[in-house]
């Protein structure tokens, strides 16, 4: 049994902020984001928009493009580091929201490598005969875990969901044929957040000491790539499609220069998104068409330090 992609749907906030829109006390400009980021603007929700409304509209658009009646659906993780509450999980209210009453509902928190954590854990549901039309939703809202007096992160992100539905298939040479999973606790400070539940009893803020994670980044995820391309007989020429979890442009340039893949084939959103964490490849995913792609490779990398890999054939 294998994982087939059957459709994408995603969702943003009604509200888009301009580099230039963005507060003055920040000292910070449009000249000085874009250069460093490549971000020109990002989705900020409002009062009546939250991870689970977001991932909610992302689902109902990846059901109907997909033209899935909810009720086939008997999994549902939402991957998220924003959920609307401690517990239930945002997947339970995302299945309530949808009018689905029976199946698996989850979430997992893996930062910006969410989604693939996600895409993985889905497979083995569906692999393992535990499911059959599985929808992974990467949702959130760092708008609000953000502290928006330091220029140094709170202009990196931005909110919003995207999901795919997967669905049990017997054909072996379509669908998620390869996705790994990876994990490095001992770089955890490098990338974390001033609180949490259990420490202070709120969510703190982002905190991160930059320079590290860029490297860390580009060193984990460029060797993400030749692992993949390794493990499957491929070289960078037999890529139709790549999309890499969309934090910093710069990053990208960097694996796309060492891998020598051809830019042409390498999905960049963050200009319009900014980076929304583990919704960001989803998201990507929505804004191309895939009719003429054979191998899509998808790259991630988040806090923990959490990273990933996947190809998906169509």
């Amino acid at each position: 049994m294998n994982s087939v992609l059957v459709s994408v749907g995603a969702a943003l906030p009604k509200k888009c902020v301009l580099n230039s829109e963005l507060p003055a006390h920040l000292d910070t400009s449009d000249e000085w984001i874009v250069q460093r980021t490549g971000i020109h603007q990002r989705y900020i929700a409002g009062e009546d928009e939250t991870t689970v409304s977001l991932a909610t509209a992302a689902a109902e658009n990846a059901l109907s493009k997909g033209n899935i009646p909810p009720r086939e659906v008997d999994l549902i993780i939402v991957c998220t580091a924003t959920g609307d509450y401690t517990f239930p999980a945002s997947a339970t209210l995302v299945q309530r929201n949808l009018g689905i009453t029976s199946g698996v509902a989850f979430d997992i928190s893996a930062a910006c490598s969410g989604f693939i954590y996600g895409l993985k854990t889905a497979d083995c549901f569906i692999r393992t005969g535990q499911a059959r039309c599985a929808l992974v939703i990467g949702a959130e809202t760092f708008s609000r875990i953000v502290d928006w007096n330091d220029r140094s992160t709170c202009v990196l992100f931005g909110d919003g969901a995207g999901a795919v539905v997967l669905k049990a298939s017997e054909c072996d040479d379509k669908g998620l044929v390869y996705c790994k999973i990876h994990a490095d606790g001992s770089l955890a400070n490098l990338l974390t957040t001033t609180g949490g539940v259990s420490i202070s009893q709120n969510s703190g803020f982002v905190k991160m000491n930059g320079r590290e994670v860029f490297r860390n980044a580009v060193e984990k995820m460029h060797c993400s790539l030749c692992d993949l391309l390794k493990a499957n007989n491929m070289t960078v020429n037999d890529v139709d499609l790549l999309v890499p979890h969309q934090a910093n442009k710069r990053i990208i340039d960097n694996i796309v220069e060492m891998s020598g893949l051809n830019p042409e084939k390498v999905v960049i959103t963050l200009d319009k998104h900014a980076n929304t964490s583990a919704a960001s490849i989803p998201l990507a995913l929505n804004e191309v068409s895939l009719d003429s792609c054979k191998n899509v490779v998808l790259l991630s990398m988040g806090a923990g330090f959490t990273w990933g890999e996947a190809l998906l054939k169509l």
